[in-house]
């Protein structure tokens, strides 16, 4: 199998993902699930996914499609499409599944997947962060892992504007 056809085959779609879920859970492997936009991908979010991996065995990251990311973050994003964004997180080797969502908030793919473990990024308290009730009740964890200051991809977008 080539590198890219390796890259590919994490992508999944809302369809395949289940069986993917069910592989790996009869295997006994600890699901961590994230998700955001990853849309200029740097340190910080590579230092944040090495972190969530390090929680489980397997990190499913849910991924923006284009229009959510318009919606949440305005219409200039996002910068890289969703080809572009899906290929570099699968590239990752920290990084086991991505699957796009069109929705603004995760809620319906963390119920898809039913992940032991749930992460977001520091500025989010477990409380607040959506799908914690679904993991909770299953009795999983719900964690905010600390952010590398001075990296996001608003200020990437900021320094480049400013140029």
């Amino acid at each position: 199998m080539s590198f890219f056809s390796t890259i590919a085959s994490k992508i999944h779609t809302w369809e395949q993902l289940p069986a993917t879920l069910s592989h790996w859970r009869a295997i006994g492997e600890k699901i961590v699930f994230t998700n955001g936009c990853f849309d200029l991908l740097h340190f910080g979010h590579l230092h944040y996914l090495a972190d969530a991996r390090d929680l489980g065995t397997r990190l499913v990251v849910g991924l923006n499609s284009a229009a959510s990311v318009r919606r949440l973050k305005g219409p200039t994003r996002p910068i890289n499409d969703e080809l572009t964004r899906t290929h570099l997180l699968a590239a990752l080797e920290v990084v086991d599944a991505v699957v796009i969502f069109e929705e603004d908030t995760p809620l319906e793919l963390i119920q898809l997947v039913q992940p032991d473990i749930l992460v977001k990024g520091g500025d989010w308290q477990p409380e607040q962060i959506v799908g914690s009730d679904v993991v909770l009740a299953r009795g999983g964890r719900v964690l905010s892992l600390p952010y590398i200051q001075g990296y996001s991809t608003t200020n990437i977008e900021r320094k480049i504007r400013a140029q």
